[in-house]
């Protein structure tokens, strides 16, 4: 065995020992709330270092550095946007989230926290986004599948894809299924730890030992794009501003996205008290900085060491894996590369746990048994678990260009869980006079206008649908609501409550 398989052997042991770890121990308190929030008990270290684990995928490791390296500084406009939506949802929603779902019936998800906000019997609300919720994070996890098993096919050449997808989807539904949201939580805060050593570690040693000759910078290289058939230019552009106007507009929307990531928001909502969202923000805001700015530099400084290499051959999400190999043992390389599907897995679980949290809690239990007793309803979410893991494994494991197309869709999705959610959360947060219709249309608007721009007018745009559809689901929600009635007093009492300096339970 050398030392990248023993890497990986001890991290797949502790992670699936941490999984059946937290379901022996957690079973005497074996609840929907502990289940899937944690019961409110998360500190501020794991809250903060979760919710960014969860939130990166292998995008962080693999699709970022690979776009830099291969087009430029003008490709950090993504993780500009990303950055600055990080620090405004530590900022503006995450305390305020976490009051409000505590008042309004102490909510475990945030279709049950939107339906709560509002006082409302109708369960429109909460259907329409447990219906989004499960149909876009079946595709999340799907495409962390694919992310998964393309690098143990990198590792493990031996390996085939679809035994490589397995091993990655067991390990993962192991913590989720027998841990829930504490499990999943805390095998993030390692990887969140892991992701950000593995990032750290490779500029460092570069700086220390080797020597860079920038005139490599302006080498051009091209390749042949798999897909179209087309030669690829790779044309480094060396500042900010060579990209367009439209790839700057598009990079700063997806920080838009943030507002509306269940599986992000409900991080804010496990936290222990609202006091401790302020040490949270601090370590989140400067762990997504480090690291996109070590992405960065992984990209420039691969540029100038081994670009040749990968982008002749169209290779260049593959150059923090390279760079791992050349630079340290193998072992540590090893590991260094376990972070890769740290990544994927930590963004996979979280997302798996909360497509089944809203499902049990926004469908099952309302509308098809309302009279389920409470140890029901968690194995049925647990049950959810399993037919959307299986579900995304077998769409993962699609033959031709199925697989590649979810991968690609990861980004769709994104748009559509911001475009739909993103107002409607802010607004339920800051605005008194915000009413239930005025919530169901900015869902709604938003996520109908994002479809029909990536339908009809992304590619000829060149922007982002999450833009368009974000804007599209603010002035739905804030017209709606001025055109509805004024909402009844115990709904802005509710939000008085909430909102009180001195809660902090």
């Amino acid at each position: 065995m050398n030392g990248e398989t023993l890497a990986f052997a001890l991290y797949f042991a502790i992670l699936i020992g941490m999984g059946i770890f937290f379901f022996f121990r957690e079973r005497r308190d074996d609840t929907q709330a502990n289940f899937f929030l944690g019961g409110r008990q998360m500190g501020p270290w794991v809250t903060a270092m979760s919710a960014q684990a969860s939130d990166m995928s292998a995008w962080l490791l693999m699709g970022l550095p690979g776009s830099i390296l291969a087009f430029g500084f003008g490709q950090m406009w993504i993780g500009i946007g990303l950055a600055l939506g990080t620090a405004a949802n530590w900022i503006f929603v995450a305390k305020r989230l976490r009051k409000f779902s505590r008042v309004a019936g102490d909510s475990i998800t945030v279709p049950q926290y939107l339906g709560n906000r509002f006082l409302t019997k109708s369960h429109t609300l909460q259907v329409i986004s447990a219906i989004i919720f499960f149909v876009c994070f079946t595709l999340y996890v799907a495409s962390a599948y694919v992310a998964g098993a393309s690098v143990f096919a990198t590792i493990f050449p031996s390996l085939d894809t679809q035994t490589a997808m397995l091993i990655f989807a067991l390990a993962m539904l192991v913590i989720t299924f027998f841990g829930g949201f504490k499990a999943v939580c805390w095998t993030d805060f390692f990887q969140a730890l892991l992701m950000l050593f593995a990032l750290m570690a490779v500029p460092i040693i570069i700086v220390l030992t080797k020597e860079m000759d920038t005139a490599a910078l302006g080498v051009v290289y091209s390749y042949q794009d798999a897909a179209s058939g087309e030669m690829v230019e790779c044309v480094f552009g060396t500042g900010l501003f060579d990209a367009s106007w439209q790839e700057i507009l598009s990079g700063l929307a997806w920080g838009l996205g943030y507002f509306g990531m269940p599986h992000i928001l409900v991080r804010f909502m496990s936290i222990e008290k609202p006091s401790m969202v302020k040490k949270s923000a601090t370590v989140a805001i400067i762990w997504v900085i480090v690291t996109l700015g070590c992405a960065c530099l992984i990209a420039y400084f691969g540029r100038m060491l081994i670009a040749e290499e990968l982008l002749t051959e169209g290779a260049q999400k593959m150059i923090f894996i390279e760079l791992a190999r050349w630079l340290f043992p193998s072992f540590i390389a090893g590991v260094l590369m376990a972070a890769i599907i740290a990544a994927s897995m930590s963004t996979a679980d979280s997302q798996l746990l909360v497509a089944s949290s809203s499902f049990t809690s926004d469908i099952y239990k309302p509308i098809i048994r309302k009279n389920a007793q409470e140890k029901e309803v968690l194995w049925v979410g647990r049950i959810v678990v399993l037919v959307v893991a299986v579900i995304a494994f077998f769409i993962a494991s699609s033959k031709g260009e199925g697989a590649q197309a979810i991968m690609n869709m990861v980004e769709n999705a994104w748009a559509g869980f911001g475009s739909s959610f993103g107002p409607v959360i802010l607004l339920s947060l800051f605005w008194r006079r915000f009413t239930y219709k005025g919530a169901v249309a900015g869902v709604l608007g938003g996520f109908i206008v994002d479809i029909l721009w990536l339908s009809f007018l992304s590619a000829s745009t060149g922007i982002y649908e999450l833009f368009p559809g974000f804007i599209t689901g603010l002035v739905c929600a804030v017209v709606v609501t001025l055109l509805d009635k004024a909402p009844a007093k115990e709904i802005t009492d509710l939000f008085d409550r909430a909102t009180a300096e001195d809660m902090d339970e």
